[in-house]
């Protein structure tokens, strides 16, 4: 199972059930469904969800982290983002990509 406890770690005190709900139930429950999806495929589908709404913020650079841990390679995600650009737009490849290359740049 996926301990996650930024929820309550920055929202605890401000939004205690949201706080639960991201840290128990979306990072707890749905992430650690590993026998329907991997981690890696989860990745690679958040990825591609959050740049596709134009999501490229600290969150965004997480899952790029994550995807990584998760053992998506520096190749596949520029394929991915290559792929996604043109279902997600232009701008939002652009400004994913500039992180991507920070996350993987040690590869």
């Amino acid at each position: 199972m996926v301990k996650q406890t930024a929820g309550r770690d920055i929202l605890g005190n401000f939004a205690p059930k949201f706080a639960e709900l991201n840290d128990d139930v979306l990072f707890g429950e749905v992430w650690s469904r590993e026998d329907k999806l991997s981690l890696r495929d989860r990745s690679l589908v958040t990825v591609v969800a959050l740049m596709s709404k134009g999501i490229l913020d600290s969150s965004f650079q997480s899952h790029l982290i994550n995807a990584k841990k998760n053992g998506i390679t520096k190749d596949e995600m520029a394929e991915i983002l290559t792929h996604a650009a043109f279902y997600a737009g232009w701008p939002n490849a652009w400004a994913a990509f500039r992180m991507a290359k920070e996350v993987y740049k040690d590869e």
